[in-house]
């Protein structure tokens, strides 16, 4: 039996315009044989996945609401947790996508600009699915503040797909 996680909440370190990442070295140096790290963040923590990684651990990240991220650093040789997931309005009835774009082989920031041009022209609840070369954060930021909800996870062929709902205002 694995030792309980340690939990490491940055999301308050940030809001006061600290920097996290000495408290998360110290935090993982201080974790005992075999413990995972669980962090909380704001946003998706995808430079220290490289940083940890090369210390041995593996992340699994999630969305936990308000684009808040809970990401388990798990060390090698310990398996991974299979946590259910926290329920989210966003995880029901998402309708099949109303419109499909392959942005793979366009230069940043055409990408965003296609994905950000589809959703506006759809009816709020409709759906567009994205092909993208890597994970979009900064859409995903320009996303929330126009209020729209998405999920998305890379493809076993190296790209990432997003679905992006409409949240947008009624048309008239």
């Amino acid at each position: 039996m694995s030792a309980p996680h340690c939990d490491l909440d940055v999301r308050p370190i940030l809001r006061e315009g600290g920097d996290p990442f000495a408290a998360i070295m110290q935090a993982v140096a201080a974790l005992a044989p075999g413990q995972r790290l669980r962090l909380l963040a704001p946003f998706k923590p995808v430079p220290l996945f490289h940083v940890l990684g090369a210390r041995g651990f593996s992340p699994s990240a999630r969305e936990i609401g308000s684009g808040d991220w809970e990401v388990i650093f798990t060390p090698a040789g310990v398996e991974q947790s299979e946590e259910a997931p926290l329920p989210s309005h966003d995880d029901d009835d998402w309708p099949a996508p109303d419109l499909e774009l392959d942005s793979r082989d366009l230069e940043p920031p055409e990408p965003m600009v296609r994905a950000l041009q589809a959703v506006e022209i759809l009816a709020p609840g409709q759906t567009v699915a994205v092909l993208l070369p890597r994970e979009p954060i900064f859409l995903f930021d320009e996303l929330r503040a126009r209020g729209h909800h998405w999920r998305g996870a890379f493809e076993p062929e190296g790209h990432y797909r997003v679905v992006i709902r409409s949240g947008g205002r009624e048309r008239s």
